[in-house]
């Protein structure tokens, strides 16, 4: 149809402008839906809370893995290496109040940021001292002579023990024994421990703030499943490093006498520390560049702010009065005073309060020392400690607390049921501690310490015992430690005091042996082969003991696994009664009122 036909005819259509056509087209199309991001700041956070998670965890199986190492190499004692591992809880009280009450309203992922690089630090600060410090040196005598003076038995000679190792001290280096460098491990653990202070409490916080409703439970699974593998790598790294000797680099492995079996033996132990540290300055990177509200969550605040939660002018002028009184308290003292005291007049929260500390204080004291324990009760290297306690520990506390949970949700236990079955499972962790008394070995068999040199008598007191009519003419010095085995099972103090003549290098075993000893001819007569080797006398009845007292620790770390799942459900558990517990250590006024009006309305 053209147009002098419309013309004629009188047609007229509606003429559309151009933005009435594109009004009228966007009503007829359908909007598309907004693209999602799949990694979106959120996701981000997680992934990064949970390497830090990781690195937290490491750090912490590397400290108890090393106190006996740290113990040796500084020549301290254990209240003194204790000290040195208590220095992170001293280091997390000082600031764990105020960043758990403060950090909350301030930006979390650059506070948790800074956190981990502090953390780093700290372990980088640990393993300083080993770079200032000279060589380690496990025995007073010249390891480049198996001849020496001063480990043979001498006859009618006088000796000088004051020979010292160009391989093993440093020049110009003072004793160890006088040194205060430990400090600066106990101050690099310190700061490990601030810089700890905000992950777990504020990571929490962000999680349960931005998280779906319902996901915060599901996220806080993942990270302590993910944070699982932070000891995995802290045993197996423990256990390889324990294998080096501690100047690995420095110092010639043929001029080294002793072995990883060796009580005066030091691994690397500094080497995990670094490892530790420069993973902590990782992943605090990410955190930088994290917002303070994730954009997901600001879109879902905005629908949550909407008429559906706030249905009447009342509740939101409740809500007004409410953010100002927290503006007002976040600026001073007051406010954290006040939030203070309404939490410690809690009675739940002070029973639980009151629990974790019987049962973290009597876990950090036990834990410490039993590497040392296994260490010297059962003749075990660090090594073989770290990789066993690894091997046996990590997998009964991951079984333990998924069985806690499973029956916890498979019998559907109210909090009466839960607090009755976290009593049990404490009190079978407690029976299988009282069982590990009668395990405890006899004492080692030293001639002149706790035997006779004839290996017939036990000796009450090691005053001037050492010496004997099988050594009195060998001029030994009496307070040199160079254990060597007899053939007779007895460990002496050094070949001198066993009355060694002669010595030598067994060639299939690359072992150091030592011939013609007085003392131990003397002792086993029917034996023709008086020779000896380097290092102490394994305990062969207390063999069995070792096996049984693994196996104890197996039950013992299973049943505690299986409470702590238990008591954290007592912890988080949503009812009448704790309700008002969990808003208090939620630290958050705008959470405390949106729980109280979804309660009041059933959702």
């Amino acid at each position: 149809m053209n147009s002098d036909y419309r013309q004629s005819h009188h047609i007229h259509y509606p003429v559309m402008d151009q933005s009435q056509h594109l009004n009228k087209t966007a009503e007829v199309q359908p909007s598309k839906p907004e693209k999602t991001r799949h990694c979106d700041g959120f996701k981000m956070f997680l992934a990064a809370l949970s390497l830090s998670y990781i690195c937290k965890a490491l750090g912490a199986i590397i400290m108890k893995t090393s106190i006996t190492q740290i113990e040796r190499r500084f020549e301290i004692s254990s209240s003194t290496a204790g000290l040195i591992d208590g220095g992170f809880e001293i280091g997390n009280l000082l600031v764990i109040v105020f960043v758990s009450y403060f950090g909350s309203k301030l930006h979390r992922p650059k506070l948790i940021g800074i956190g981990c690089f502090i953390m780093g630090i700290g372990s980088i600060m640990t393993a300083m001292p080993h770079f200032f410090m000279g060589y380690y040196r496990y025995s007073d005598n010249d390891i480049s002579s198996l001849n020496s003076s001063t480990l043979m038995c001498l006859v009618n000679q006088t000796t000088s023990f004051t020979g010292t190792s160009p391989e093993v001290v440093g020049k110009g280096c003072e004793k160890e024994s006088k040194s205060h460098m430990w400090i600066y491990v106990l101050m690099g653990n310190m700061l490990r421990g601030v810089g700890e202070t905000p992950i777990v409490p504020l990571g929490i916080s962000y999680i349960d703030d931005f998280a779906k409703e319902g996901h915060s439970s599901l996220y806080l699974g993942l990270l302590n499943t993910v944070a699982m593998i932070g000891p995995i790598i802290g045993f197996i790294m423990s256990s390889m490093f324990a294998r080096l000797y501690v100047d690995v680099g420095y110092v010639d492995p043929s001029s080294i006498r002793i072995t990883p079996a060796d009580a005066r033996w030091v691994g690397a132990w500094w080497l995990s520390f670094l490892v530790s540290g420069l993973l902590a300055v990782i992943a605090s990177i990410p955190f930088f560049f994290l917002p303070k509200i994730p954009k997901t969550s600001q879109k879902q605040r905005k629908n949550s702010s909407s008429p559906n939660v706030l249905q009447t002018d009342k509740e939101k002028n409740h809500m007004t009065n409410l953010f100002k009184q927290e503006k007002k308290a976040s600026a001073n003292m007051t406010g954290f005073l006040k939030s203070l005291k309404s939490i410690l007049t809690n009675h739940l929260y002070v029973i639980f309060l009151v629990l974790t500390l019987l049962q973290i204080s009597s876990f950090i004291g036990s834990f410490t020392y039993l590497f040392k324990f296994i260490e010297q009760q059962f003749s075990r290297s660090a090594s073989e400690a770290n990789f066993v306690l690894g091997i046996i520990t990590l997998p009964a506390m991951a079984s333990g607390m998924f069985l806690g949970g499973y029956i916890i949700k498979r019998f559907k236990l109210t909090m009466i049921g839960i607090a009755k079955f976290a009593l049990f499972t404490t009190s079978m962790s407690y029976v299988f501690h009282l069982l590990n008394f009668p395990l405890i070995c006899e004492n080692k068999s030293l001639a002149g310490l706790t035997l006779t040199y004839d290996g017939m008598n036990s000796v009450d007191s090691h005053i001037d015992v050492p010496l004997s009519y099988c050594n009195s003419d060998c001029s030994c010095d009496k307070n040199q430690w160079e254990p060597i085995c007899g053939k007779n099972g007895v460990t002496y103090i050094s070949p001198c005091l066993a009355g060694c003549k002669s010595s030598g290098v067994n060639t299939n075993s690359n072992s150091t042996l030592f011939y013609d000893c007085s003392c131990i001819r003397d002792s086993d007569i029917q034996n023709s082969n008086f020779s000896a080797h380097l290092g102490e006398c394994p305990r062969k009845k207390c063999k069995n003991n070792y096996y049984f007292y693994i196996a104890l620790q197996v039950l013992s770390s299973f049943c505690t696994a299986t409470g702590s799942t238990s008591l954290m459900m007592i912890l988080m558990k949503r009812n009448s009664s704790s309700n008002l517990f969990w808003c208090l250590n939620r630290q958050n006024v705008y959470e405390v009122v949106r729980h109280q009006l979804w309660s009041t309305r059933g959702l």
